[in-house]
């Protein structure tokens, strides 16, 4: 069995070039002004024989850089977070950072342990996707001082930059659609409220919609991904409560929406004929199932690339004022919310 050659290190490309690993060092940090033409050469040539690649984390921790950024997921499942996560790989690219993953699978000992280990890869800024975070790890990212920005998700007391989506004007978009398509009883099904200040928005948006629209009427229930036949009889409980009317169901995120599709499936309720179907968050699937299910894209690429952004000018030093940057969805329309018969 052959063994790898040991790395060439820059005493190895010193000692070829026949020259110091001082001048070896003011060629890798670009300073080949203060070298001569033949002494240039020959360190280019030794670099070239020897394959040497310099290791960038020891050349960023002498200047004091590490030029990592740290991401805290708390689902890479959910297809939210994959979208947001390609935008923030992509802005790393572009501005010269490596990107740290961690996803916490909403597990608060994992949530502590990744918090731990990019502290200790010093990473310089901290993107967390917080929605489901369990607030006392939110508590030690704040104690942590490093630059940070949250995705989607505000907390109280909490000074941090936001990036997100705009819930209040996106919810009311979504609403509105549905009561011009003559939809005369409304379900909001969320995950749990709790603290997340996304659910609540658009909770509360769909709400304010509603509220000066005559002859509709409009709920709220409250149910856990992993509860499948309570949603089964959220659903059908709703849809006979409402004899003779147009109904429609309103999910808040994707997650949410393909475990409704399927349990209208199980109901037999077909969504576009029996009842409406309108969810958050654009999936692949959601144009392939049966008459297409309506839903309100989120610029989930562009979110992800300007969180990387506004975390990186608060390493650079930044002192502007904590800021919320929110982006507008778009409805795209499929049969599962037109008009019923």
């Amino acid at each position: 069995m052959k063994t790898r050659p040991p790395r060439a290190t820059i005493s190895d490309v010193a000692r070829t070039a026949k020259t110091g690993k001082t001048s070896v060092s003011r060629y890798l940090n670009g300073e080949v002004n203060l070298l001569s033409p033949d002494l240039k050469a020959r360190i280019e040539q030794a670099i070239a024989e020897l394959n040497y690649r310099p290791s960038q984390m020891a050349r960023g921790l002498k200047r004091g850089r590490t030029r990592l950024i740290g991401l805290i997921i708390a689902d890479i499942t959910n297809p939210y977070s994959v979208d947001v996560l390609s935008g923030i790989e992509a802005a790393c690219r572009a501005q010269g950072f490596t990107l740290l993953m961690c996803n916490t699978n909403n597990e608060v000992d994992l949530e502590q342990h990744y918090l731990q280990l990019l502290s200790s890869y010093q990473v310089e800024g901290i993107v967390v996707n917080a929605v489901g975070m369990h607030e006392e790890v939110l508590n030690r990212l704040q104690q942590s001082m490093l630059p940070m920005v949250l995705i989607d998700r505000k907390i109280p007391d909490f000074a941090c930059d936001v990036v997100g989506l705009n819930n209040l004007e996106a919810s009311n978009i979504a609403t509105q659609h549905l009561l011009e398509n003559g939809y005369q009883a409304l379900l909001f099904l969320s995950e749990p409220l709790g603290s997340v200040n996304t659910r609540r928005e658009r909770l509360r948006a769909f709400y304010d919609t509603v509220k000066n629209t005559a002859h509709v009427q409009a709920e709220n229930a409250e149910v856990a991904l992993h509860q499948p036949d309570a949603l089964e009889t959220l659903l059908r409980d709703f849809h006979q409560r409402h004899p003779g009317k147009n109904c429609a169901v309103i999910a808040a995120n994707g997650a949410l929406t393909l475990q409704v599709a399927r349990a209208l499936q199980r109901l037999q309720l077909r969504w576009g004929e029996s009842i409406g179907l309108l969810g958050f968050d654009e999936l692949e699937w959601a144009a392939l199932a049966g008459v297409g299910i309506t839903t309100l894209k989120q610029p989930t690429w562009q979110i992800g690339y300007a969180a990387l952004e506004q975390v990186i000018a608060r390493i650079e030093g930044s002192e502007t004022a904590i800021r919320e940057q929110l982006f507008s969805g778009e409805l795209i329309v499929r049969g599962s919310s037109q008009p019923l018969r």
